[in-house]
């Protein structure tokens, strides 16, 4: 049985700047590891056809499917602020963009697919842990309803890959709605080549923003979406670890899930990250940085907007200064909104706000689990996250009040607030055992993730992690 794709590539027809055109490198011996039955079916593919020996084959680089067009995308960025005019797809293949029965264009990509003429030096392998992590956190993410990437599968290559030991290879088929990055725009405007970052944007729109009616209006439609994201990841307590240019999606879905976490004891200053040794992508910094790489994306799209327009460029960039600083009101908008609703408030007041405040930091002083207090409030049990339970009481007294004669307040805070999380030290245990050969804690923690409002009190996930378990810090994917 031969999976079947309905293959489309647009990005694929765009000049050849754009990418190099590369097949993925075949592997040893493919493994089937899991294929996202829901998934697939969503996007047309038959989930049995692609876990027969044929369809991992594909899923491994190994064959093509008919109608691929496999390119790595070029694409430059800034990394911990430091700009790097050429990145691009060092271990990752696109293979084409799968037209779905709901007419939605994905894209399909195969992360550790081999070396690209972007590689830098590496071997463009990917080892199982970052594969089990990636799949975990975004399926998870997408269970909780926030704009993200998607894995379609998972497979071993019967390889060997090197890092800080000898681990065994792995390559994840994942799905976006585009790989296209802050970065790419980057890499254009970085040579000067603005027919190409012309090119881009009417791609852009034409795929993602059909109501945009330039790069203004495109630059007012991927600041809403950003900020629109990154209230939700601050909502559920995720940090992302490594917001770079080259990691913001156009399209507004989280990507690039590297030294990802979610917080377990609450502080606004928690990184995981090992690289990030200055805390640039600390938690309570993600809407900071947002901003920032979306002022990058802003002066590419300069030259754009001043055609457009008719005007100046001095102009040009105090009129893009004004369309960013709307990210601030979006955000602060939406944040208000969700956060109001992990507490029961249906319609909040702008006064709300010292009142969420106020819980926060009680619980930074302490570092009450995050996760764990939030649904807490909705099931009674959220004093028991505090070691000084008058914190919490102290702040109970004047929520209760606010949420008092109000029917809704319980069921809006459990749709809000969720049971479990890929708690950190869980997502490890996953790894530490996939690399033993052992795939029944991934599996098992897959299933739990995908219903995660509706969890039962003795559920084992919802633990906090133990002392000892803790986990403090978290590697990029390479």
């Amino acid at each position: 049985m031969i999976p079947v794709f309905a293959f489309d590539n647009s990005y694929a027809r765009l000049p050849e700047r754009f990418f190099a055109r590369q097949p993925p490198d075949p592997v040893a011996a493919p493994g089937l590891i899991a294929v996202n039955s829901a998934l697939a079916r969503a996007l047309g593919l038959d989930p049995q056809a692609l876990a027969t020996p044929e369809g991992v084959a594909m899923l491994a680089g190994n064959h093509l499917p008919e109608g691929a067009d496999p390119i790595a995308q070029a694409y430059a960025g800034h990394q911990f602020g430091g700009f790097v005019p050429q990145l691009g797809d060092g271990r990752a293949v696109l293979l084409g963009e799968i037209v779905a029965p709901d007419c939605r264009r994905v894209d399909l990509q195969l992360k550790g697919a081999g070396q690209t003429p972007f590689s830098r030096r590496g071997d463009g392998r990917a080892w199982i842990g970052p594969v089990i992590r990636e799949y975990l956190v975004s399926e998870a993410m997408a269970a909780l309803g926030v704009p993200t990437t998607r894995a379609l599968a998972a497979v071993t290559t019967g390889e060997t890959v090197w890092r800080e030991a000898a681990l065994p290879g792995a390559v994840l088929a994942r799905t976006a709605a585009s790989h296209i990055r802050v970065g790419t725009f980057q890499f254009f405007a970085v040579r000067g080549d603005t027919d190409a970052i012309e090119t881009l944007a009417r791609h852009v729109i034409a795929r993602h923003y059909p109501e945009a009616g330039g790069a203004l209006d495109l630059f007012d439609a991927v600041v809403a979406a950003q900020a629109r994201l990154v209230a939700h990841w601050m909502a559920l307590g995720f940090i992302h670890g490594v917001m770079n240019t080259d990691n913001m999606a156009i399209s507004g879905e989280t990507i690039d899930y590297g030294p990802c976490a979610f917080i377990d004891g609450y502080h606004p200053d928690t990184v995981f990250s090992s690289i990030d040794s200055h805390g640039r992508y600390a938690y309570s910094n993600q809407p900071r940085v947002a901003i920032w790489n979306l002022a990058q994306l802003a002066s590419c799209l300069v030259p754009m907007i001043e055609a457009e327009l008719g005007q100046p460029t001095e102009a040009v960039i105090g009129i893009a200064t004004d369309h960013l600083n709307r990210f601030s009101e979006i955000y602060e908008a939406e944040w208000l909104a969700r956060m109001a609703a992990k507490i029961g408030i249906a319609d909040p007041k702008p006064e709300d706000r010292a009142l969420i405040e106020t819980l926060l930091t009680r619980m930074a002083g302490q570092r009450a689990d995050f996760t764990r207090v939030f649904r807490g409030l909705a099931e009674g049990t959220a004093a028991a996250e505090f070691t000084e339970p008058e914190a919490y009481e102290g702040w109970a007294a004047d929520w209760r009040a606010r949420i008092a004669g109000d029917p809704a307040a319980e069921a809006r805070m459990r749709a809000a607030n969720p049971a479990i999380i890929p708690r950190n030290h869980r997502v490890e245990e996953a790894i530490a055992a996939a690399v033993a050969g052992d795939l029944a804690p991934f599996h098992a923690l897959h299933a739990a993730l995908a219903s995660p409002f509706d969890r039962p009190a003795d559920d084992p996930y919802r633990a906090a992690p133990r002392p000892g378990e803790e986990v403090r810090r978290t590697f990029c994917g390479t």
